[in-house]
Protein backbone atom coordinates (compact mmCIF):
# COMPACT_ATOMS: atom_id res chain seq x y z
CA UNK A 1 0.00 0.00 0.00
CA UNK A 2 1.52 3.61 -0.85
CA UNK A 3 1.85 6.36 1.66
CA UNK A 4 -1.48 7.86 0.73
CA UNK A 5 -3.31 4.73 1.46
CA UNK A 6 -1.61 4.17 4.64
CA UNK A 7 -2.64 8.08 5.26
CA UNK A 8 -6.12 7.22 4.26
CA UNK A 9 -6.77 3.43 5.90
CA UNK A 10 -5.36 4.47 9.73
CA UNK A 11 -7.08 7.06 10.75
CA UNK A 12 -10.33 4.73 10.42
CA UNK A 13 -8.98 2.30 11.77
CA UNK A 14 -7.79 4.28 14.96
CA UNK A 15 -11.16 6.04 15.33
CA UNK A 16 -12.92 2.13 14.86
CA UNK A 17 -9.73 1.10 17.81
CA UNK A 18 -10.97 4.07 20.29
CA UNK A 19 -15.09 3.89 19.81
CA UNK A 20 -14.62 0.32 20.52
CA UNK A 21 -12.69 0.63 23.88
CA UNK A 22 -14.96 3.50 24.90
CA UNK A 23 -18.15 2.17 23.59
CA UNK A 24 -17.76 -1.77 24.21
CA UNK A 25 -14.79 -3.12 26.05
CA UNK A 26 -14.61 -0.46 29.08
CA UNK A 27 -18.34 -1.00 30.06
CA UNK A 28 -18.23 -4.26 29.92
CA UNK A 29 -16.97 -5.71 32.92
CA UNK A 30 -18.53 -3.08 34.88
CA UNK A 31 -21.79 -4.16 34.26
CA UNK A 32 -19.94 -8.05 34.85
CA UNK A 33 -17.83 -7.63 37.72
CA UNK A 34 -17.09 -6.58 40.86
CA UNK A 35 -16.03 -3.18 40.87
CA UNK A 36 -12.41 -3.28 41.65
CA UNK A 37 -11.97 -6.91 39.19
CA UNK A 38 -13.66 -4.54 36.38
CA UNK A 39 -11.76 -1.58 37.39
CA UNK A 40 -7.88 -3.62 36.75
CA UNK A 41 -9.62 -4.80 33.81
CA UNK A 42 -10.57 -1.76 32.36
CA UNK A 43 -7.37 -0.37 33.39
CA UNK A 44 -5.50 -2.74 31.22
CA UNK A 45 -7.33 -2.17 28.54
CA UNK A 46 -6.85 1.40 28.35
CA UNK A 47 -2.81 0.65 28.40
CA UNK A 48 -3.61 -1.31 26.05
CA UNK A 49 -5.35 1.68 23.83
CA UNK A 50 -2.82 4.16 25.24
CA UNK A 51 0.29 2.07 23.73
CA UNK A 52 -1.84 1.82 20.15
CA UNK A 53 -2.53 5.33 20.12
CA UNK A 54 1.21 5.96 20.37
CA UNK A 55 2.11 3.61 17.71
CA UNK A 56 -0.53 4.98 15.60
CA UNK A 57 0.20 8.45 16.43
CA UNK A 58 3.71 8.29 15.60
CA UNK A 59 3.06 6.24 12.24
CA UNK A 60 0.61 9.03 11.16
CA UNK A 61 2.74 11.73 11.70
CA UNK A 62 5.80 10.32 10.14
CA UNK A 63 3.44 9.47 7.13
CA UNK A 64 2.01 12.78 6.87
CA UNK A 65 5.74 14.40 6.75
CA UNK A 66 6.43 11.98 3.97
CA UNK A 67 3.18 13.22 1.97
CA UNK A 68 4.07 16.82 2.96
CA UNK A 69 7.72 16.40 1.45
CA UNK A 70 6.43 14.95 -1.69
CA UNK A 71 4.17 17.18 -2.39
CA UNK A 72 6.34 20.12 -1.71
CA UNK A 73 3.57 22.03 0.24
CA UNK A 74 3.30 23.16 3.70
CA UNK A 75 5.60 21.33 6.23
CA UNK A 76 2.77 20.75 8.79
CA UNK A 77 -0.61 20.15 7.41
CA UNK A 78 -4.29 19.78 8.83
CA UNK A 79 -3.32 16.02 9.44
CA UNK A 80 -0.12 16.53 10.99
CA UNK A 81 -1.76 18.98 13.59
CA UNK A 82 -4.78 16.46 14.43
CA UNK A 83 -2.41 13.45 14.90
CA UNK A 84 -0.06 15.19 16.81
CA UNK A 85 -2.88 16.60 18.97
CA UNK A 86 -4.38 13.14 19.26
CA UNK A 87 -0.58 12.32 20.49
CA UNK A 88 -0.69 14.90 22.97
CA UNK A 89 -4.02 13.93 24.81
CA UNK A 90 -2.70 10.79 25.16
CA UNK A 91 0.34 11.34 26.62
CA UNK A 92 -1.38 13.69 28.90
CA UNK A 93 -4.50 11.74 29.25
CA UNK A 94 -2.76 8.51 29.80
CA UNK A 95 0.87 8.74 30.89
CA UNK A 96 0.36 11.98 32.60
CA UNK A 97 -2.90 11.76 34.82
CA UNK A 98 -3.25 7.81 35.06
CA UNK A 99 0.21 7.65 38.05
CA UNK A 100 -1.84 10.50 39.48
CA UNK A 101 -5.07 8.69 39.49
CA UNK A 102 -3.23 6.04 41.19
CA UNK A 103 -2.16 8.01 44.24
CA UNK A 104 -5.79 9.53 44.33
CA UNK A 105 -6.96 5.86 45.17
CA UNK A 106 -4.65 5.77 47.60
CA UNK A 107 -6.00 8.88 49.36
CA UNK A 108 -2.64 11.66 48.57
CA UNK A 109 -2.81 14.07 46.29
CA UNK A 110 -4.57 17.52 45.28
CA UNK A 111 -7.21 16.03 43.14
CA UNK A 112 -9.34 12.91 44.12
CA UNK A 113 -10.14 10.22 42.01
CA UNK A 114 -13.19 11.16 40.56
CA UNK A 115 -11.92 14.97 39.27
CA UNK A 116 -8.49 13.14 38.00
CA UNK A 117 -11.57 10.62 36.04
CA UNK A 118 -13.13 13.06 34.89
CA UNK A 119 -9.88 14.79 33.14
CA UNK A 120 -8.79 11.64 31.29
CA UNK A 121 -12.10 10.91 30.30
CA UNK A 122 -11.77 14.42 28.86
CA UNK A 123 -8.56 14.20 27.21
CA UNK A 124 -9.74 10.42 25.80
CA UNK A 125 -13.04 12.52 24.00
CA UNK A 126 -11.17 14.95 22.68
CA UNK A 127 -8.40 12.40 21.01
CA UNK A 128 -11.51 10.83 19.62
CA UNK A 129 -12.63 13.72 18.23
CA UNK A 130 -9.53 14.27 16.77
CA UNK A 131 -8.89 11.31 15.19
CA UNK A 132 -12.73 11.36 13.87
CA UNK A 133 -11.36 14.43 12.15
CA UNK A 134 -8.63 13.04 10.83
CA UNK A 135 -10.51 10.24 9.18
CA UNK A 136 -13.13 12.39 8.26
CA UNK A 137 -10.00 14.30 6.78
CA UNK A 138 -8.68 11.11 5.00
CA UNK A 139 -11.89 10.26 3.54
CA UNK A 140 -12.36 13.80 1.82
CA UNK A 141 -8.72 12.60 0.48
CA UNK A 142 -9.84 9.71 -0.24
CA UNK A 143 -13.38 11.19 -2.43
CA UNK A 144 -10.78 14.01 -3.91
CA UNK A 145 -8.45 11.90 -5.38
Amino acid sequence: MSVDGWRRFLPGLWAGWLLCVALLATPAPFALLAPAEAGRIVGRMLAQEAYTSLALGVLLLVLERVAARRAGGAQFGLGFGLALGALFCTVAGYFAVQPMMAAARAGSGPLSFGQLHAVSATFYALKLLLVVALAALALRRATSS
